[in-house]
């Protein structure tokens, strides 16, 4: 509506998106007191809904504001705003009681990291937050974690049962104060008390804060036992860490042994923003997001410099750190104790949700933990912590939680049903679509257990709880045997709900289209490690032409084998063998200076060759994820896979390698040598007919040939270098490997210069491969009119591995039903 100008008027403005628990309310009140303004603002299920009479000039003011400076935690989705009669009977500007409606589209805040404001407080001996570890206001603290139900008001939180004392009663009700209807508001009087507890000693008695122990006390043990080499578990926001001293070689090492993990990196809590500095190196642009309100754990470079006496053991063999900073005042206060940085990793036995229960961490890692350092406000919702990196200056998800989830998505649309999809089998999440709005779940993990699949039964519950939810139709994988699809087949049989399946590649591109509202066709590269596709292999290296509603493959890798299914995947020489298998004999491959295959007698590599000759007990594979693992058993950086993703970021340490020696030694022409190709044996130097598919012509690239190349070129460079030499040679092919990857993408984007570019996919989780590929992919700016950097969609808050894949599942559903709509 227009408001126009020169008398008095009144109307109402309803707002949806993040608005509740940020201090909306208080905002408004204060902006509507100070343009002397009548009406009020109240919280219900839709989001905020604010009555303003005055004279429109001010009316228009306020709107401004709302539009243009929010709280710092507060976005807007939508603000409609509409004419009403005046009610001559207001005369001041109140804030009501949050009011319930059962048809919600509210978006939940995620929770925060503490703000500067309280911890000015809790380190101030005057103030009466002074070393309280649960110290919080409207700006800051858990949100998701404690929520039980909407509205987001107290008695809705686990912090019902903490009664405030008068001081914190004055402050919450107080719309001046910082503190406002700040839903966890309490002190050291009223609130939350934190505990500590020894294990596996003679002294098992907790100390808890009373009157005798204090919190610092409490502090000080903890950071007495950290000293000495402990391993203590400790409730953060959303869950459990497990920490240790980060500069104790010994106490890393007896963590790994304790938790059988074996090489999979730890994160690292570092002191402050000086102390991360110290350890990792990087750009403005991760700086500030590695200090933001979210404070996620930041994927960066370590430093060559590195001036903290760190242990090789949190990463080893890796070129990167997963650095983050204290996000609630108790990290801050054992930090600033403790003086150094720590490791910091989930609470969880390996494959397994993090546990949210003190006793839990007794039943399941009392072998682990030495100490537990606990509180008794209860986490209500399990959020792990995020993990990020940053990109060409744009921020890449890589875990969906804690800061950041739940993600709320606001559709063009008003959907006339409930849509949920039940994502993929590995780095689950869920969607939920209604109303406004499409909700992607935080981070739930790889559902190949009990424990995790009860964790997704919780997380849809929390969501039906919070929003009434009730499923219309069930979106899923189209792999029937991922645990996600299962149970969606059963509730749809069950309820009597439409399902629909979804192709797993498609769906990772889809969620890139849905987070960036695009509906014309796109050129997606959609590469990863596994992934059922529409002939019954395993895709994984896939370009398609693709929108909202279809898609036409238009390149992929030639498919190889997985001998022995699944196994091939644990025990990636098998991939190597078969690889090798299509143009080498077994005694040539026997020969072969491969630790993986000269730890294999020629019985079992024959036994091999013959499951690949007769096609027994194998799977036709096309995934890029598996070359990886390829090549990195083919230059003995694995033979074995310890964790997911460890090839690509072995492969990628040791690219760096050759590009920092390049940069310092560049190869002479005389050296150069042609380099990996995917493409050097293929018809004209693009493509292949791929006769299957409906004589449409499709760029089928060779694995097997860049992988005879890589080991053909390792065995004649071997024979010309000396043993000292030999690391810089594995350096150059990791690079020459990675590049041959970003040239194939380079290639094909050439012969569609008009499309926007999509790259989704675990494998683009690889930064080298990614920036790479941009590189690639910029210099054909001189013969494209559009820049690259105009054409390539980001991925922004949504995961571009299996954790998007819900959210790609239900925009495909979104707009099938918009395109029936609209038929219609």
């Amino acid at each position: 509506m227009t408001i126009h100008s020169g008398y008095r008027q009144q109307v109402i403005l309803n707002i949806n998106g993040i608005v509740q628990g940020v201090g909306f309310r208080p905002f408004v009140y204060r902006l509507a007191t100070q343009s002397n303004l009548y009406g009020s603002v109240l919280n219900n299920q839709q989001g905020v809904c604010i009555h303003l009479q005055g004279m429109n000039t001010d009316i228009n003011k306020v709107v401004h504001q709302l539009k243009v400076n929010p709280p710092p935690l507060a976005r807007i989705d939508k603000l409609l705003i509409k004419e009403e009669a005046i009610d001559y009977s207001l005369k001041d500007f109140v804030i009501e009681s949050s009011s319930s409606h059962e048809d919600a589209i509210v978006s939940i805040s995620a929770d925060k990291s503490v703000c500067g404001d309280c911890l000015v407080e809790m380190r101030d001996p005057n103030n009466r937050h002074y070393q309280y570890p649960f110290t919080n206001c409207t700006n800051c603290g858990p949100r998701y974690s404690i929520i039980n139900n909407l509205p987001y008001d107290r008695i809705n939180t686990s912090m019902a049962d903490f009664v405030m004392c008068d001081e914190c009663a004055y402050a919450y009700n107080d719309p001046l104060n910082r503190r406002y209807h700040a839903q966890p508001v309490s002190c050291p009087k009223c609130g939350p008390q934190l505990s500590y507890v020894r294990c596996n000693t003679e002294q098992k008695k907790a100390l808890t804060v009373n009157a005798d122990v204090s919190s610092k006390q409490i502090i000080h043990q903890i950071v007495n036992d950290l000293n000495q080499g402990k391993i203590l578990a400790i409730k953060g926001l959303g869950g459990f860490h497990i920490i240790c001293d980060a500069t104790n070689d010994a106490a890393v090492k007896r963590l790994r042994q304790r938790k059988q993990r074996k090489a999979k990196p730890f994160a690292v809590m570092a002191t402050d923003l000086t102390n991360a500095k110290q350890m990792v190196e990087g750009t403005a642009k991760e700086w500030q997001i590695i200090n933001s309100a979210e404070k996620p754990i930041t994927l960066m470079y370590k430093r060559s410099d590195i001036k903290i006496n760190l242990s090789p053991a949190i990463a080893p063999e890796l070129d990167t750190l997963g650095v983050f900073l204290p996000y609630t005042p108790l990290h801050h206060l054992l930090l600033e104790a403790f003086k150094k940085p720590i490791v910091a990793t989930s609470a969880n036995v390996s494959g397994l949700p993090i546990i949210i229960d003190g006793n839990e961490i007794k039943r399941q890692l009392s072998h682990v933990v030495d100490g537990i350092v606990d509180h008794d406000r209860p986490i209500v919702n399990a959020c792990d912590d995020s993990v990020v990196q940053v990109i060409d200056e744009k921020i890449q998800v890589i875990r969906l939680a804690r800061g950041y989830a739940p993600l709320s998505i606001p559709l063009e649309n008003k959907l006339q049903y409930q849509l949920l999809a039940v994502g993929a089998q590995q780095k689950n999440t869920q969607c939920f679509a209604f109303n406004e709005n499409a909700f992607v779940s935080p981070h739930i993990g790889d559902l190949h257990n009990l424990e995790t699949n009860q964790y997704f039964e919780q997380t849809l519950a929390t969501f039906n709880r919070l929003y009434h939810f009730n499923a219309e139709q069930i979106i899923a994988d189209k792999h029937p045997e991922y645990t996600s699809s299962q149970w969606a087949e059963t509730q749809a049989i069950n309820q009597h709900l439409s399902l629909a399946n979804i192709q797993h590649h498609y769906a990772h591109v889809l969620s890139v289209l849905a987070v960036n509202n695009y509906h014309k066709p796109v050129l997606a590269f959609s590469f990863d490690g596994t992934g059922l596709g529409d002939n019954g292999e395993l895709w994984g290296s896939e370009c398609m032409l693709a929108d909202a509603h279809q898609y036409e493959i238009k390149s992929h890798f030639k498919s190889f084998k997985l001998i022995g299914g699944e196994q091939a995947i644990k025990q990636p020489v098998r991939i190597l063998l078969a690889l090798l298998f299509e143009t080498m004999s077994v005694a040539e491959i026997m020969s072969l200076p491969i630790n993986a295959i000269q730890q294999m007698d020629s019985t079992t590599v024959n036994n091999l060759f013959n499951m690949w000759t007769n096609n027994s007990a194998c799977i036709e594979c096309r995934s890029v994820g598996r070359i990886f693992d390829a090549v990195a058993v083919a230059l003995n950086l694995i033979n074995q896979n310890d964790f997911e993703a460890q090839a690509g970021m072995l492969i990628s340490t040791h690219a760096n390698k050759a590009i920092a020696l390049n940069n310092q030694q560049p190869i002479s022409s005389d050296d150069a040598r042609t380099p990996l190709s995917l493409t050097s044996d293929i018809p004209q130097n693009i493509h292949d007919i791929d006769k299957a598919a409906k004589n449409i012509q499709i760029q089928v690239f060779k694995p097997a040939f860049l992988v005879n190349q890589l080991i053909t070129r390792l065995n004649q460079d071997k024979s010309n270098t000396s043993i000292s030499a030999l690391p810089q040679l594995i350096n150059q092919l990791c690079l020459e490997f990675i590049d041959s990857i970003s040239q194939t993408v380079a290639d094909v984007t050439e012969q569609f210069p008009s499309h926007k570019i999509v790259l989704c996919g675990g494998v683009f989780q690889n930064k080298l491969l990614y920036e790479m590929t941009l590189c690639k992919l910029s210099q054909l700016d001189n013969t494209n009119e559009i820049k690259i950097e105009n054409r390539i969609l980001p991925s922004r808050l949504v995961p571009i591995n299996d954790a998007g894949i819900s959210l790609g599942q239900i925009w495909y559903a979104y707009q099938q039903l918009n395109r029936s709509q609209t038929q219609h």
